[in-house]
């Protein structure tokens, strides 16, 4: 599981800023420019310590902040979503940007905090440059590591050292660390699976939340993951066969336990006390671009009039809602080539049966009287199934997150929450990723109902 709008899910390659164009000049100007500017919410002149400004935190505030987070992305590329890593305990834990906290303390009046987004996207780009500076400071070759170790334990050590007095030590800071560790290895050519490893084992549990490291401890540290490198660490060949993940992901779906997963839509229907997939889309998708908003919101529209008529979940449903996502004059075609996505690093392929198992596997969404599976379990399945075999050619998580709406309805499901199903993404060969799904789905559910029926109870006093 990624989320995607999480800056410790960041790799070297979506980070590199060698690779990443950005003109800082033209920032101020860049973020005014996007949807998300138009629409800052402004903080309710109450207590901090108010339950209603935490509602309005974890809301309205974070989702405008997650939606402009989207729209840096859209513009400038995946890097940008560290502009909200902010020291302690703010919305990610242990990062190394100043300019920004929390919706809570950093959106205030609209042009105070579109200045704070630019002062933490600079900062945080600063920081990726200043990191590319350290790294290359020394050649380093893995393929002549005997003669190197020396300099491959400066480097670490520096790294670690510079990472203290960026992020303070405060919550979390050693997570950070261990990212720009892998990153210093990969940009040298480790194997990031590799590296991840040889650093855990190399910092032991030695590093603490606000707690700074000893440098006997640092010293320590960088000399054990020196030592334990070797030139057979180094990332596979440029000529390694590519891979199909539509194949990889078909063979973790036979393998997960689907039948074992708890259901938490065996209690039957649930009427929530809100929509919240319309207010959801409303709030986050409505800040980069009203029209994406509103042809979600006609998508989900017509998939509740699909759903109350038990439609047959297959593409040809799905073409019908895409048009509406993606605005076009017909319904999408299946798509005729190779996918790619997370930046290339999964390949969904293409063959004249695609399509034909695609519809087979979306057909199990549907209620079985003979071996029963559990709702949430077939929601999850189908919204996988659309992830990774990626049939279209654009706008495929929204149509996953749709498609996951469907089934729930077409059974009388609704979720009056939908914040651990959207801004996240699944990986096609992480068997754990399906038991994630179904987890986060089953929450939503519960709260669901728990609040439906507060409701009801409260009403009939």
């Amino acid at each position: 599981m990624i989320v995607e709008l999480a800056p410790r899910f960041l790799t070297w390659d979506d980070v590199d800023p060698t690779r990443q164009a950005f003109d800082a000049t033209s920032v101020a100007r860049t973020v005014r420019s996007l949807g998300p500017a138009r629409c800052v919410p402004i903080r309710p002149d109450i207590p901090f310590g108010d339950p209603a400004m935490s509602a309005w935190s974890r809301g309205e505030a974070e989702t405008w902040a997650d939606a402009m987070s989207f729209a840096l992305v859209q513009h400038y590329g995946r890097w940008t979503v560290g502009w909200r890593w902010s020291h302690d305990e703010g919305d990610f834990d242990g990062g190394p940007v100043g300019n920004w906290c929390c919706p809570r303390d950093s959106i205030t009046t609209p042009e105070e905090t579109l200045t704070r987004v630019e002062a933490a996207l600079r900062e945080w780009r600063d920081w990726l440059e200043y990191l590319v500076g350290w790294f290359e400071a020394y050649p380093l070759d893995l393929s002549d590591i005997e003669s190197q170790r020396i300099l491959w334990e400066r480097s670490a050590r520096n790294l670690i050292l510079q990472v203290v007095d960026r992020t303070g030590c405060g919550s979390g800071w050693h997570g950070h660390c261990r990212q720009v560790l892998t990153w210093f290895l990969d940009h040298w050519g480790v194997s990031p699976e590799v590296a991840r490893g040889l650093i855990d084992e190399a910092i032991g549990g030695r590093f603490h939340s606000w707690t700074g490291p000893d440098t006997v401890v640092v010293d320590d540290v960088a000399e054990q993951l020196a030592l334990s490198l070797r030139p057979a660490d180094g990332r596979g060949g440029a000529d390694a066969p590519a891979q199909d993940h539509v194949r990889r992901w078909l063979a973790v779906r036979e393998s997960v336990p689907w039948h074992e997963i708890p259901d938490g839509g065996a209690d039957g229907p649930v009427v929530p006390l809100r929509d919240g997939a319309a207010q959801d889309i409303r709030a986050f998708d409505g800040a980069i671009a009203p029209a994406r908003a509103q042809g979600l919101l006609s998508a989900l529209e017509l998939l509740r009039v699909d759903a109350a008529r038990g439609a047959r979940l297959d593409f040809t449903l799905l073409s019908s809602w895409q048009r509406h996502v993606l605005d076009t004059p017909r319904p999408p075609q299946f798509r005729t080539a190779p996918a790619f996505a997370k930046r290339s690093r999964e390949r969904y392929g293409i063959g004249p049966d695609t399509r034909a198992r695609f519809d087979a596997c979306l057909a199990g969404s549907a209620s079985d009287d003979g071996r029963p599976l559990g709702l949430t379990a077939r929601a999850a399945r189908a919204c996988l199934d659309v992830c990774f075999f990626h049939p279209f050619d654009d706008g495929n998580a929204r149509s996953a997150f749709l498609t996951l709406v469907f089934v729930l309805a077409r059974e009388g499901v609704a979720l009056d929450g939908v914040s651990l199903l959207r801004r996240i993404s699944f990986e096609a060969d992480a068997p754990q990723d399906p038991l994630i799904l179904v987890r986060y789905i089953n929450i939503h559910l519960a709260e669901t109902r728990r609040r439906a029926a507060g409701s009801t109870g409260s009403a009939s006093r």
